[in-house]
C-alpha cells in the first residue's frame, strides 16, 4: 500500500530521502566491498568440525581411564590380556567413522536447504547465496522470505514483518521506507527491498543462526541420561578401583604380575565404555538414513524427539494437500457480468509480485487484461483472510476489489455463505470476489463490500497423505489438522484421506488454555485458525503432557513451529518455517515423516535395551571388587576372560540390537527405566558368580588351582550374562534367536578348541565344578525372571 520514488532511500537516523540508485550495487562495488571483507561470510555449520568429532571422539574421561590400564597391561601381562585395549581403539575408530559420515550427509543436505535470498544488482534481481551477499547490497523480500542480515528497509508495498523469534512479540510489525529491519525476522504479508547495513558476525542473528544449524549430541534426555549414569559409575569406580588395588597387592599369592593383571581385570570391565559409542554411532546412522531419504535433521535429538511424540498437528495446505490447485469453477453473483468477473481476477492476479497458492491457480485460468492498472494493492495477510487491489480500468474508472474468504468478507446470513457451505463439504476450497465500497486504507475495508462471484478451486491430495495418517494411527499418534481454511472444506479434504472425527472452527474455541485443550482433545479438524490460535493449540496441548509435532510450509506455521516440541518444515516451505524447524523435508514428501518417527523410535528404544546390557556388567563389575576385597581373594579374572565376555554378550549383540528395527514410542524417564533393571540384574550376576568362585576355592587344591576357580567362575557369569541377553533380546524373532544362539556356540568353540583354550586361559577341570556352574547359573536365571518380572510390577515405566 506504501509507495515511494524509486530513486530515493531513506537513511535509518535521518529519514529524509536522498538519492540513491534503485538498481543496487555494481558489479564494481560488490568486488570493492569484497576486497575489504564486507561480506556475510559468517560460516553457517551443520555439523562439527573432523577435528572435533577426533577430540570428542577420542579424549574422553573413560578412554583416558583405560588407556592407563592397557599401557600397564602391555608391560606386565601377555598380549591376550592387553586386547581389551584394542577394542577401545576400533570402537572409538568406528565412532570417527560412523559420526564422519554424518557431517558429510548433513553438510550436503544443508547447502541444499540453504537459504538463498534475492539481491538486486544492476538492476537484475537474482537469487544468490547468503554468504554472497555485501554491505550496502539490495535485498528483495516477500511473503515467507527471511531477513538474512540487518538492514533499513528502502521499498515498502504493504509489508509486514513478523519479529517474534528476535523480540517475542507476536503481532506483525508494518515497516515503512527508513525502518530497521532486524535479521532472523521474516515477512508475513506485502513485500519491498531493504538495504544491508550489518553483514557476517555483526548481523543481530548471526550467532543464533550458527547455534541453530549446528550439529549436536546434547540437550536431549537420552544424552542428558546416560551421562548422568556416567558421573555415578564414575563416583563408585575410584573407590572400589582403589580397594581392588590395595586387596590385591596385600593378597598376590601369585606374583605381582598376575595380581596387577587382575586388579586391572577388576576395573576394566566397570567403565561402559562402549555406550556411549554405540548412542554416538545409533544417532549418526540415523541422520544417514534419513539423509538418503531427503530428510534433513538440523537438530540431531529430533530424532529423539520425535520418536516421542504422542499428538502430530498438521496444516492442510502443503501437507495434506500438493501446493498447486485449479480453478473448477466460476460463479457470478447478484448477476454481475462473467466476463467483466474474469478481467478482475486477471487484474488481480497480475497485482501481486508473490503470489500464494489460490492466487496463482488464478494467474492461471485468468490471463492479465493489458489496460487495467494497479495503483494500489493490500498484500494476502493469514491474519485478516483476504487481499486487494485497487485498479484504473481502461475506461478511465477506478474500482476496488477483495478476494478472500466468504465468511469473512460476507454478513452472517447472506445467501451465498449458504452456497459456500455445500462446497466447502465437498472438500472445495471457495474464495469470493467482492467489490469494496471503502479505501484499502480504510481500518476496515472490507465493511460494506458487495458480493461480485465464487472462484471454486480444487486441491490436489497428496498421494501419500492417506497412508502417512494410517501409519500414525496405527502407532497411536493422534492427527490433528489445523488449517487456516473453512473448517467444513478442511474436514471434507481430511475425511477423503480418512481420517474421521469432530470438525471444529476454531472461531468459538475458548482462548482459555484449559478449556482449549478440552476441545482440542475431543477435535480432529480445526479451520480457520489465526497464526496466534496455532501458537496456543500447541500450548494447550502441551498443558495436558502431550509431545506434539507441527509440520507446516508457510508463514503462518512459524509461531506454532517454534513451540512445538518437534517443528517439520517443507523443503520448499518459507526461509522462515525452515530457520525454526529442526527437521525439513526436503522432498517436500509428508510420507518421509513415518520415517523419521520410526527412525527415532529405533533408536531410542534400542539403546535403552542395550544400555541396560551394559549397565548389568557395571554392576556386577563394582559388586564383584567389592566382595573381593571384602573376602581379601584373589579377583577371580583375567582381563582376557572379561574382553571374551563383553565381546560375546554384549558387544556384538549390543551392535545389531541397536541398530534392528523397533517400533514403539519412546517413553520418559530413561536413568530410571534403565537401572530398574541393571541393579537386580547385576545383583544376581555377581552373587552367584562369587558364590561358584568361593564354591570352586573350597573344592580345587594344588597346581592350576586359580586357573580352575577362574574357568568355573567364568562358566557361571557367562551363562548368567548370556541370559540376560536372551532377557534382553525379547520379542524373538529369527535372527535374534540365531544371534543368542551364535554367542553361545561361540564360547563353546574357545571351550573345546585347545588353542583358544590356552589363548583365554579357560580350561574346566572335572565335571563336578563346571555342572555345579550350570546349576548356580540356572538358579540365577530364574531368580533374574523373577526379579525383572517383580520390577515390572512395582516399578511400571
Amino acid at each position: 500500500m506504501t509507495h515511494i520514488d524509486a530513486g530515493a532511500e531513506l537513511d535509518p537516523v535521518h529519514p529524509v530521502p536522498f538519492p540513491v540508485p534503485a538498481r543496487g550495487l555494481t558489479a564494481a562495488e560488490v568486488a570493492e566491498r569484497v576486497s575489504r571483507g564486507q561480506v556475510n561470510d559468517v560460516p553457517v555449520r551443520s555439523s562439527r568440525s573432523m577435528g572435533e568429532i577426533v577430540r570428542a571422539n577420542v579424549f574422553t574421561r573413560f578412554n583416558a581411564i583405560i588407556g592407563v590400564l592397557w599401557l600397564i597391561m602391555l608391560f606386565v601381562a601377555p598380549f591376550q590380556d592387553s586386547l581389551f585395549g584394542y577394542v577401545i581403539i576400533a570402537n572409538t575408530g568406528i565412532g570417527i567413522i560412523q559420526e564422519w559420515r554424518a557431517k558429510k550427509t548433513l553438510d550436503s543436505l544443508a547447502v541444499i536447504g540453504e537459504a538463498r535470498p534475492t539481491v538486486r544488482r544492476d538492476g537484475v534481481a537474482a537469487a544468490i547465496s547468503t554468504s554472497r551477499i555485501v554491505l550496502d547490497d539490495l535485498i528483495e523480500i516477500g511473503p515467507g522470505d527471511k531477513a538474512v542480515v540487518d538492514g533499513v528497509c528502502v521499498e515498502a508495498d504493504g509489508l509486514e514483518i513478523d519479529e517474534s523469534l528476535l523480540t517475542g512479540e507476536a503481532d506483525p510489525v508494518v515497516k515503512k521506507p527508513g525502518d530497521q529491519v532486524m535479521s532472523g525476522s521474516f515477512v508475513v504479508a506485502g513485500g519491498g527491498a531493504f538495504k544491508a547495513t550489518k553483514v557476517g558476525r555483526e548481523a543481530y542473528a548471526a550467532q543464533l543462526a550458527e547455534e541453530a544449524s549446528r550439529f549436536t549430541l546434547v540437550h536431549s534426555e537420552l544424552r542428558t541420561g546416560i551421562s548422568t549414569i556416567l558421573k555415578y559409575v564414575t563416583w563408585m569406580m575410584i573407590p572400589t578401583a582403589i580397594g581392588l588395588v590395595i586387596s590385591q597387592l596385600v593378597v598376590k599369592q601369585h606374583g605381582f604380575k598376575d595380581s596387577v593383571a587382575r586388579t586391572v581385570g577388576g576395573i576394566v570391565p566397570m567403565v561402559p565404555e562402549g555406550l556411549v559409542l554405540l548412542t554416538s554411532v545409533a544417532f549418526a546412522i540415523g541422520v544417514i538414513r534419513l539423509g538418503r531419504k531427503q530428510c534433513l535433521v538440523q537438530e540431531l535429538p529430533a530424532i529423539e524427539g520425535l520418536a516421542r511424540i504422542d499428538t502430530v498437528c498438521l496444516d492442510k495446505t502443503g501437507t495434506l494437500t500438493e501446493g498447486g490447485m485449479d480453478v473448477t469453477e466460476l460463479r457470478p453473483l447478484q448477476g454481475t457480468d462473467e466476463s467483466y468477473v474474469r478481467k478482475v481476477l486477471g487484474a488481480l492476479g497480475e497485482s501481486d509480485p508473490r503470489p500464494n497458492a489460490s492466487l496463482q491457480a488464478i494467474i492461471d485460468a485468468y490471463p492479465d487484461v493489458e489496460d487495467w492498472r494497479c495503483t494500489e494493492s493490500l498484500p494476502f495477510s493469514s491474519a485478516r483472510k483476504y487481499s486487494g487491489a485497487t485498479f484504473s480500468e481502461g475506461n478511465g474508472e477506478s474500482s476496488t476489489w477483495l478476494l478472500g474468504a466468504p465468511d469473512v468478507l460476507l454478513a452472517a446470513g447472506d445467501p451465498a455463505l449458504k452456497e459456500t457451505g455445500r462446497l466447502n463439504e465437498q472438500g472445495l476450497r471457495v474464495l469470493l470476489l467482492a467489490r469494496a465500497g471503502r479505501d484499502l486504507d480504510d481500518p476496515e475495508p472490507a465493511n460494506g463490500a458487495r458480493p461480485a462471484a465464487l472462484v471454486v478451486l480444487e486441491q490436489r491430495l497428496r498421494p501419500d497423505a492417506a497412508d502417512t495418517l494410517r501409519y500414525f494411527a496405527d502407532q497411536d499418534v493422534r492427527a490433528k489438522v489445523i488449517s487456516g481454511d473453512n473448517a467444513v472444506s478442511v474436514g471434507a479434504v481430511a475425511a477423503k484421506l480418512g481420517l474421521t472425527g469432530t470438525t471444529v472452527d476454531a472461531r468459538h474455541l475458548p482462548s482459555e488454555q484449559e478449556e482449549m485443550a478440552k476441545s482440542l482433545d475431543k477435535g480432529t479438524v480445526f479451520g480457520r485458525v489465526t497464526p496466534q490460535q496455532k501458537r496456543d493449540m500447541v500450548g494447550a496441548l502441551q498443558s495436558r503432557g502431550h509431545t506434539v509435532a507441527m509440520t507446516g510450509d508457510g508463514v503462518n506455521d512459524v509461531l506454532a513451529l517454534k513451540d512445538a516440541d518437534i517443528g517439520v518444515s517443507m523443503g520448499s516451505g518459507s526461509e522462515a518455517t525452515r530457520a525454526v524447524a529442526q527437521i525439513v523435508l526436503l522432498n517436500n514428501s509428508f510420507a518421509t515423516l513415518p520415517s523419521v518417527v520410526a527412525e527415532g523410535r529405533r533408536v531410542i528404544g534400542n539403546i535403552t535395551r542395550v544400555a541396560t546390557l551394559f549397565l548389568v556388567k557395571t554392576v556386577y563389575s563394582v559388586l564383584l571388587a567389592v566382595l573381593v576385597v571384602c573376602w581379601q581373594v584373589e579377583y577371580p579374572f583375567l582381563p582376557r576372560h572379561l574382553t571374551l565376555l563383553s565381546t560375546l554378550t554384549i558387544g556384538i549383540p549390543a551392535f545389531f540390537l541397536a541398530l534392528a528395527p523397533n517400533k514403539e514410542r519412546a517413553k520418559p524417564h530413561f536413568v530410571r527405566r534403565v537401572m530398574r533393571y541393571s541393579i537386580p540384574g547385576g545383583v544376581v550376576a555377581a552373587v552367584a558368580t562369587f558364590v561358584m568362585y568361593l564354591i570352586a576355592r573350597h573344592y580345587y587344591t594344588g597346581p592350576g588351582q586359580l586357573d580352575a576357580e577362574t574357568s568355573a567362575a567364568t562358566l557361571t557369569l557367562f551363562l548368567i550374562s548370556m541370559w540376560v541377553l536372551a532377557i534382553i533380546a525379547r520379542p524373538y524373532t529369527w535372527w535374534r534367536i540365531a544371534l543368542v544362539a551364535s554367542m553361545g556356540v561361540a564360547f563353546l568353540f574357545v571351550l573345546i578348541v585347545p588353542q583358544l583354550q590356552h589363548f583365554f586361559a579357560l580350561k574346566l577341570v572335572g565335571e563336578t565344578m563346571p555342572w555345579v556352574a550350570v546349576g548356580i547359573a540356572a538358579v540365577a536365571a530364574v531368580a533374574l525372571e523373577v526379579l525383572w518380572k517383580w520390577v515390572d510390577r512395582r516399578f511400571p515405566a
